[in-house]
């Protein structure tokens, strides 16, 4: 039987804060399977981004076991968890996090001189995740020509150029607009529907939420809610019921 992808048993994070234990996460069990699109809501100070940081293989667990894609990544060191994120994870960060002064195939490079791929290939790879996003007309320019939304797309064709089976998005809507936010949403959508790609979105917007399949709620550290939306908000009809931008 295939194992989950993301796969959290009894996860317990603590930090220690002068006299004080902070209990940032309490007994938290979740199995996310590849090819899901969900969000992970909650307000600021609920665990959220304990709970992103350690499936994203930024921070372990105090308790409990992490697997990712079968790996026991909890355990591991520094860097022995820095290689596999590398390797099964895209980040996309609400700030972009893109160089000012490198253009947009230049930045979706990034992660592949990291692993010491080729010139010629990380070109060509890059080129097709540019590609996939929609800014093959783009490749050349700086963030500072683009818009937030196209450096959001760059952000994301970045996260695109490893072939990561995970794509990990914080916030990835919060320095948008709402028809950005919905193109965003729509480009994530159409990656996870035709190309099976895991979207894991970390959102206090519950209307950002709506978009995903699958919503888990957090709240003092635990996990208080995991459902299943029937009917996720398609982000392409929200879009064409706004109408025609603006000129």
């Amino acid at each position: 039987m295939a194992h989950p992808l993301v796969d959290l048993d009894h996860v317990e994070k603590e930090y220690v804060s002068g006299p004080n234990v902070v209990r940032a996460l309490r007994d938290v069990t979740l199995k996310i399977d590849a090819g899901e699109m969900l969000a992970i809501v909650g307000t600021s100070g609920s665990g959220k981004s304990t709970l992103m940081n350690i499936i994203g293989c930024l921070d372990r667990p105090t308790r409990g076991t992490y697997r990712l894609d079968g790996i026991d990544v909890g355990r591991r060191s520094n860097d022995a968890r820095a290689i596999v994120r590398n390797r099964l994870i895209g980040f996309i960060f609400q700030g972009f996090n893109l160089l000012a002064r490198t253009t947009a195939l230049e930045n979706v490079e990034l992660p592949l001189i990291y692993r010491g791929v080729s010139s010629r290939e990380r070109r060509q790879r890059a080129l097709r995740a540019l590609e996939q996003v929609g800014l093959g007309g783009r490749v050349n320019h700086t963030p500072n020509q683009l818009s937030g939304g196209q450096q959001q797309r760059v952000a994301i064709a970045r996260a695109l150029v490893t072939d990561p089976p995970l794509l990990l998005a914080d916030e990835p809507t919060g320095n948008l607009d709402t028809r950005t936010s919905y193109e965003v949403l729509s480009l994530l959508q159409k990656l996870n529907r035709e190309q099976h790609i895991t979207v894991i979105i970390v959102t206090h917007e519950r209307d950002i939420a709506d978009c995903a399949r699958r919503v888990i709620t957090v709240r003092d550290g635990l996990v208080k809610s995991d459902l299943v939306n029937e009917v996720p908000q398609d982000a392409q009809q929200l879009l064409a019921q706004m109408g025609p931008p603006p000129p």
